[in-house]
């Protein structure tokens, strides 16, 4: 889980507006630190397999919402994906 100070960390840096927080940026954004953090949690708990369902759920998530914002504009797609870290 991601507490408030970090969320709100989160959609500061991605937000498009003044009180933007549903924005596709924010998504993905919120989606990645979710599943960096249960990555983590993966490397004490090898066997917890509900949690890893959950994580494949979120990168399923997360892969769609990409694919959308890379129909709708390549460059801000470009963008997220180099703030984020995501591809090389």
């Amino acid at each position: 889980m991601l507490n408030k100070e970090k969320k709100k960390e989160i959609v500061e840096e991605f937000k498009t507006r003044k009180g933007d927080t549903g924005c596709s940026a924010v998504q993905i954004a919120l989606f990645t630190e979710r599943i960096n953090k249960l990555a983590e949690h993966f490397k004490k708990f090898k066997k917890d397999n509900n949690s890893r369902r959950g994580l494949l759920k979120l990168i399923g998530q997360r892969k769609r919402m990409l694919d959308y914002v890379k129909r709708k504009s390549i460059p801000k797609y470009q963008e997220i994906i180099g703030k984020l870290g995501l591809r090389k």
